[in-house]
């Protein structure tokens, strides 16, 4: 059918965690707080009324309210430490992405054709992988491939097929039988499971090049050379 399945497996999204930053000193961290209702309170039994002293439940919430946010903080402080570590370990997932091939959205395939000396030249078609993820699983899916003027040069019936990501190749056949011209074409995906249409995203093939440290979003872009970046989190499958 003019189709090969390269993969299908389920997606699995990476997301950076988001830093957690401990603000300036302001008089209000749960030290100076401390600090300032012991001395508040050493003034106060100094110059209370004996007749008429402190309610010790005021002391205790008071106390209980400061230990609260000292507790709070310590979190903050740990979570900050985690997420350092998260975004630390996806940058050295990405780096080891560099030169691999992925699947992202896009809906681009590119044909190439090369040639073999010998006795006899023979030309052989080269395109990139492409493929989609399905929301759920589908029991009919066609794949129409268009050139880069929008006229349908094949159409491909891939049956069922399950939930998750599924990466394939073309053959670089057109309808009439010949081979398609180099170029870039576009794919588009018509799933649906019982009459029912399903939701699908199409996927294009890109090779890594590099891994930038976003300062912005603090997030670990990946350079897909003339694909631009993207967020790692947009992987849906390494091939």
């Amino acid at each position: 059918m003019g189709i090969a399945n390269v993969a299908v497996s389920q997606s699995s999204g990476v997301k950076s965690g988001q830093a957690i930053q401990k603000s300036s000193s302001d008089g209000n961290s749960s030290k100076e707080l401390q600090d300032n209702f012991l001395t508040l309170l050493i003034a106060q039994m100094k110059n209370q009324d004996p007749t008429n002293p402190m309610d010790n439940s005021q002391l205790t919430s008071q106390l209980a309210q400061i230990n609260t946010l000292a507790g709070i903080e310590r979190l903050n402080t740990t979570l900050g430490m985690v997420s350092g570590q998260i975004d630390d370990s996806l940058s050295v997932n990405a780096s080891n992405m560099i030169g691999k091939g992925v699947m992202v959205p896009g809906n681009k395939i590119l044909v190439a054709t090369t040639e073999h000396d010998g006795a006899d030249t023979e030309k052989e078609t080269i395109t990139t992988p492409f493929g989609f993820e399905l929301v759920r699983d589908a029991d009919s899916v066609i794949i129409t491939i268009q050139d880069k003027n929008g006229n349908v040069v094949r159409e491909v019936d891939l049956g069922a097929i399950p939930a998750g990501v599924s990466s394939f190749t073309w053959d670089g056949m057109l309808t009439d039988g010949t081979l398609a011209p180099d170029g870039s074409y576009t794919f588009s995906v018509n799933a649906s499971y019982d009459g029912q249409k399903v939701s699908s995203t199409s996927l294009t093939y890109s090779v890594v090049y590099g891994v930038i440290n976003s300062k912005v979003n603090n997030k670990v872009l990946l350079d897909l050379g003339i694909l631009g970046s993207i967020s790692i989190d947009e992987v849906r499958q390494i091939l």
